[in-house]
């Protein structure tokens, strides 16, 4: 769900005016308002951003995401950058947004950060493009642990499986072109997979 209708009427814009500026039919954007469809992340962060607010107060608050930053019952999570859930993309380690959740996800809201899957290389744990990871900043895994590792400065999503003598990255996938990472001395585990949150 999603509060792009209200602040529509807040603002008194019209849908007809946002349709234009996103270069989308009327129909897609009228899709969006009334909730039929979901934007993707990015599509979120443009109409936040031609609407002149910021990309949580277009989110419905929720148990996992609330637009209310200032709540006693949620912690501001920074956004940073994508992550590939296929062939790893460069992770900026920019700051994009920060997002409010729900203390009762986090313990400590300095060791969290969020990132936004792309690629369908974990499809089959339910990780699609779009969805926001809730990541614990730590720079060691366990077997079976859904990892952030860097790879010579790029980032992907995968599953830690430690058979001993080799460390694999071991995708789960729907697509067969994702083939499982051998890794060498060269990665560094960022953090692990706590949470799937859907927007």
């Amino acid at each position: 769900m999603n509060r792009i209708k209200e602040v529509l009427e807040i603002k008194g814009i019209k849908q007809t005016w946002l349709a234009t500026k996103l270069n989308k039919s009327y129909n897609m954007v009228n899709s969006y308002v009334q909730n039929r469809r979901q934007p993707s992340l990015e599509m979120l962060f443009e109409i936040a951003n031609l609407l002149q607010v910021e990309a949580k107060e277009l989110l419905d608050a929720s148990p996992l995401v609330s637009k209310e930053s200032n709540s006693s019952d949620t912690v501001e999570i920074p956004l940073i950058g994508s992550v590939a859930c296929g062939l790893p993309i460069y992770a900026e380690e920019n700051i994009e947004a920060k997002i409010s959740i729900s203390k009762t996800l986090v313990k400590n809201a300095g060791d969290y950060f969020l990132l936004r899957a792309s690629g369908d290389s974990m499809n089959k744990k339910g990780i699609t493009s779009g969805d926001l990871l809730l990541i614990k900043q730590q720079q060691v895994a366990n077997h079976g642990d859904l990892v952030v590792a860097l790879i010579d400065d790029d980032a992907t999503v995968k599953e830690f499986i430690d058979n001993g003598d080799t460390i694999v990255l071991k995708p789960h996938s729907t697509n067969s072109k994702h083939q499982p990472i051998i890794l060498t001395t060269d990665f560094r585990i960022q953090g692990i997979v706590e949470k799937v949150i859907k927007l």
